[in-house]
């Protein structure tokens, strides 16, 4: 009996697992399904599944228009720098707050992670103005440095989640081995938390990858990104639905592929330290 309802449970945790699942992969499917129909078919009532004629002329007029390759290294630029500083400046803050506690390490965790419920559009005035002071508005640089920023307690708080998994021991037996802090967080600490870090590397740059406030309000030809490539086919005129989608695929198709082959990863980094 009890084998029946272990048996009865799993099946449906499995079928809600894969309704979850395809609910939230719909919205992408009939993306890349209507990136393949004129601008006709995409809006027919009823919505048209299969049987329309595919065609390819999207994809073609999106390139014709933008320059493709140029929007998708200024995001590969942007996200990769934002996530490699930020990752750089969150190692040593993690690694103090697991092994150098104080008395107020969980406020000042509190605290940064409190920052990210503050409205984007609270801050954009003074932030445009110090870009606008510093000629940062419109470059890789001043958008690395604010999505790094505002992705930055998100880092923290998964280094430092795993960095506590880490038994202190090690560090102290480095220690005595004459290690110093440099060769302690580079050479002992580093290489233990690789899958950890690997999966904050892995979720911050599609955090990055996609953020849209700052990069449309921030930049405007020169470094913008795939979240502007985007919305330049939002016009006064309209949506152009089919194109949109093609744009949109054309969009999230890299970081799709980056998590299809880095998923065992990811996973392997977000459980890392979940079972004792």
């Amino acid at each position: 009996m009890a084998r029946m309802t272990s048996t009865r449970r799993k099946i449906i945790t499995t079928a809600v697992a894969w309704a979850i699942g395809l609910v939230i992969f719909f919205p992408i499917f009939w993306t890349i399904l209507t990136s393949f129909k004129t601008e006709a078919q995409a809006i027919n009532d009823p919505p048209l599944f299969f049987n329309f004629d595919w065609t390819l002329e999207n994809y073609i007029s999106v390139q014709e228009r933008s320059d493709y390759l140029r929007f998708l290294w200024n995001s590969v630029a942007i996200a990769g720098g934002s996530t490699l500083l930020g990752t750089l400046i969150a190692i040593p803050a993690a690694w103090s707050m697991a092994f150098v506690p104080s008395v107020r390490t969980k406020d000042i965790l509190l605290w940064m992670l409190s920052t990210k419920m503050l409205p984007a559009v609270g801050v954009l005035y003074p932030i445009s103005l110090i870009f606008v002071q510093f000629n940062l508005l419109d470059t890789k640089l001043g958008l690395i440095v604010v999505l790094m920023l505002i992705n930055l307690p998100i880092i923290v708080w998964m280094l430092y989640t795993y960095f506590r998994e880490i038994p202190g021991e090690i560090l102290e037996a480095a220690r005595m081995d004459g290690a110093k802090l440099r060769q302690e967080l580079f050479y002992v600490l580093t290489p233990m938390a690789i899958p950890g870090i690997a999966s904050t590397l892995l979720l911050n740059f599609i955090l990055a990858w996609n953020e849209a406030f700052w990069t449309l309000n921030l930049t405007a030809a020169k470094a913008a990104p795939l979240t502007a490539f985007i919305a330049s086919y939002s016009s006064p005129e309209g949506l152009f639905f089919a194109k949109l989608s093609a744009a949109s695929t054309m969009a999230i198709a890299p970081i799709l592929i980056l998590g299809w082959f880095s998923q065992k990863q990811l996973v392997r980094g977000l459980t890392f330290g979940a079972v004792k």
